[in-house]
């Protein structure tokens, strides 16, 4: 397998953490190191005959490949990581749903593989023992993959939502967990967020909780005991008020709840959190994990259970998509409107004077649908996000001769302390 190289260089700072206010623009970082950008996607096949064979069956249709998330991994101090993107399946015609940017130079740019094989997603759905459709991945510290599969292409559930967690060394599927048909709302759901809680002393994973952003709720995974519940109220669904997404100028509409979670670190020893909130609202949403983890306080159906424990933290004024938790505890989201990065220190309030304008680029950073804080190969945290400009696709259509889709990156301490990312 080949990956695409990128130049890392990383100041040694200290630890400080700029507070900048919204309002301060002239304070906001100069931008993110940009490592991968394209018109179009390149996508590779197994052989010319089966590219032409998806094309001829309409199973590929290169203007219809969307990427939404990006995920990294540095393998034993590798200073090049692998690189992964995620590419829903909206419509039939994308050929493949997860795929890892090769150094393989093509027409149109860098060509990506699909991941773990072709073979995985071939059948677009017809054999449920592979992939239908992913929307976003998370890479746990011992080197897993957590693949959320939402089973469903263009609102026809084809199969149950599932995740896989596969050993990104061997290459080894080495966790299953189908959702049972309770849990999930056929032609109604879709899945596209996992967030894994792992153990701070070693590589066993309690739970797996996952995002249902069209069917406006949470369902939480007990690893260890393969067990599984719904969380639903109106706390998980969208805020009528922010249906309608305007970036660059181009209105769109989207009505999706829940899309973003994140967890309180281990490391600042404080009462962890469920940190969640819709994609049609500006609502930053917390409840207690130890409430979450407790099956008993689940009942399905059950719209009022434990609802005096989510609290509102405050609001933004404007949608966030993807989220990534620091391990310091500040809290990174892709904010819509202006295109920017928002940082959060979940030790102060929720308030306008508390919310960092990290950085803001209304060119790079329109609709950051993938955000990742992930570990390089000196064990320092690096942000990583991928843009794709969703609001020209799900309007007049994306212009190919303009580029639409990036991925950029920067260390975090740099990004906090308003430091270059070079």
């Amino acid at each position: 397998m080949y990956f695409y190289k990128c130049l890392l260089i990383l100041a040694v700072v200290s630890a400080s953490c700029a507070q900048i206010r919204l309002e301060d623009a002239s304070n906001i970082h100069l931008g993110l190191e940009s490592v991968f950008q394209a018109q179009n996607l390149e996508l590779g096949f197994p052989t010319h005959q089966e590219r032409e064979r998806a094309l001829r069956e309409g199973l590929y249709n290169p203007d219809s490949v969307i990427p939404i998330d990006v995920d990294v991994y540095y393998k034993h101090g590798d200073k090049t990581p692998s690189i992964f993107v995620t590419i829903p399946r909206f419509g039939k015609g994308v050929p493949y749903s997860l795929a890892y940017v090769t150094n393989e130079a093509k027409p149109n740019g860098t060509e990506l593989m699909a991941y773990p094989s072709y073979d995985w997603h071939k059948t677009h759905g017809a054999d449920c023992n592979g992939l239908t459709s992913v929307y976003r991945t998370q890479i746990d510290e011992c080197g897993r993959m957590w693949i959320l599969d939402s089973g469903e292409i263009d609102f026809v559930q084809h199969c149950a939502p599932q995740i896989y967690a596969i050993d990104l060394e061997s290459g080894k599927v080495v966790h299953h967990y189908r959702m049972p048909q309770r849990l999930y709302k056929v032609g109604v759901s879709r899945f596209v967020t996992p967030t894994i809680d792992l153990d701070a002393h070693n590589c066993d994973v309690g739970f797996v909780y996952m995002a249902d952003s069209i069917g406006d709720g949470i369902v939480v995974y007990d690893v260890a005991k393969q067990q599984s519940w719904r969380i639903e109220n109106k706390y998980t669904f969208p805020h009528p008020d922010f249906g309608t997404f305007t970036i660059a100028g181009e209105s769109f509409q989207l009505w999706d709840g829940t899309v973003a979670l994140t967890l309180t670190p281990h490391a600042l020893g404080t009462r962890r959190m469920l940190y969640f909130h819709s994609l049609s609202s500006d609502w930053q949403i917390a409840i207690p994990l130890q409430v979450v983890n407790n099956a008993s306080n689940w009942k399905l159906n059950d719209v009022s259970a434990a609802l005096d424990q989510f609290r509102v933290l405050g609001k933004r004024g404007s949608q966030c998509v993807a989220a990534a938790m620091s391990e310091t505890g500040t809290l990174l989201c892709g904010l819509v409107q202006p295109s920017s990065i928002l940082g959060w220190n979940i030790a102060t309030p929720y308030k306008q004077e508390n919310l960092v304008m990290l950085v803001e680029d209304e060119e790079r950073l329109q609709f950051v649908s993938g955000l990742k804080i992930v570990r390089n190969h000196e064990g320092k945290e690096e942000l990583w996000v991928l843009s794709n400009r969703l609001q020209k696709a799900f309007g007049a259509g994306l212009n190919f001769k303009e580029t639409n889709y990036r991925i950029q990156k920067c260390g975090v301490h740099e990004l906090l302390s308003g430091k270059a990312c070079y």
